[in-house]
């Protein structure tokens, strides 16, 4: 099979495609011929060493020192079920699915092999191979970060900062979901955007600091990285969350070490897991048209350097997708 391979952390063109062995289920897993993936932003830092601020010893020591031990990226893919290992029976051949593939990655091939029992799950009939990629580049995150750990509910005043990429997009979708008022920081020519997808009010943040205008927020979803609780804490109301999906090393040490502080305020960190049920929820929400996965481009396989390149300026809108055929 192809496959785009990383050996070394470096720019763009460090990706290679290789022929690569043929995987094989073994028993309890499920062998996927991929049509579309996403380059994410975890692809992004995986394949250039580029981690939030702390992280860079502990990246390696997990991930690999001088490159990715498993030097095939790709977090999230859609497929079609080509074999089945023993004892599985969720699953059928040519069943159409999608999954997260967790430390093992693999997505960026034209086959994978993935835990019939992990974060896998059906597409609906008019959901397309792209859209279905798309889905968990973002939405189990902000799903996590919102309802899991943010307890969101119907009427709370919620914050997006960073409302135009994947956990972004998604988190504004969800928050009007779940019956919230929705505020989505981005640029001014992301603001259409934040406001077709429920957005019912958008700061541009060239112009306007959301944390001096002296209004409060129950929940603020920080997406880029630049919202530490001492930044977040004047727009906070009493007893609101600050959900920190993107940090660096203190950040996370301090929603650890001190999750509560002034005014019932609590700080959210970490990573979010991965569960069939969220995404089988996410499809549901996708095929009655309340959930949309905005795709920014679509790169081929052959063309996955560039996908990589524009994930790397940080000013992609939803996913990109690499079409495998």
């Amino acid at each position: 099979m192809k496959a785009a391979v990383v050996t070394r952390y470096g720019p763009p063109d460090v990706v290679e495609l290789r022929d690569r062995p043929d995987p094989r289920p073994r028993a309890g897993e499920v062998l996927i011929r991929v049509h579309a993936s996403a380059v994410t932003a975890a692809d992004w830092r995986m394949r250039s060493g580029d981690v939030p601020r702390g992280f860079g010893l502990l990246m390696r020591l997990i991930l690999g020192w001088r490159g990715p031990r498993r030097g095939v990226l790709g977090i999230t893919m859609a497929g079609e079920v080509l074999a089945l290992g023993e004892g599985v029976t969720r699953f059928a051949l040519a069943d159409r699915v999608f999954a997260l593939t967790s430390a093992r990655m693999g997505g960026h091939a034209e086959r994978v092999v993935v835990h019939a029992s992990g974060a896998i799950a059906a597409i609906a009939a008019d959901i397309s191979y792209e859209t279905a990629a798309a889905l968990p580049d973002g939405g189990p995150t902000a799903f996590h970060f919102l309802n899991d750990k943010g307890g969101i509910k119907a009427g709370d005043r919620v914050l997006i900062n960073g409302a135009s990429g994947g956990v972004g997009t998604a988190a504004v979708q969800l928050a009007r979901y779940f019956g919230a008022e929705v505020t989505a920081v981005t640029s001014a020519a992301n603001a259409e955007l934040a406001s077709r997808l429920g957005a019912s009010r958008v700061i541009d943040y060239q112009t306007t600091d959301f944390a001096a205008e002296g209004v409060r927020y129950d929940l603020i979803l920080d997406t880029v990285g630049n919202c530490p609780y001492a930044r977040a804490r004047p727009a906070l109301a009493d007893g609101g969350r600050v959900l920190l999906v993107a940090t660096d090393l203190m950040g996370t040490l301090g929603a650890v070490l001190r999750p509560r502080r002034h005014a019932g305020h609590r700080i959210v960190a970490g990573v979010a897991p991965e569960k069939r049920e969220v995404l089988e929820l996410l499809m549901q929400l996708a095929a009655r048209g309340i959930l949309t996965a905005p795709i920014d481009r679509v790169y081929r396989l052959n063309e996955i350097r560039a996908a990589h390149a524009h994930v790397e300026t940080r000013r992609k809108r939803g996913s990109v997708i690499v079409g495998i055929d």
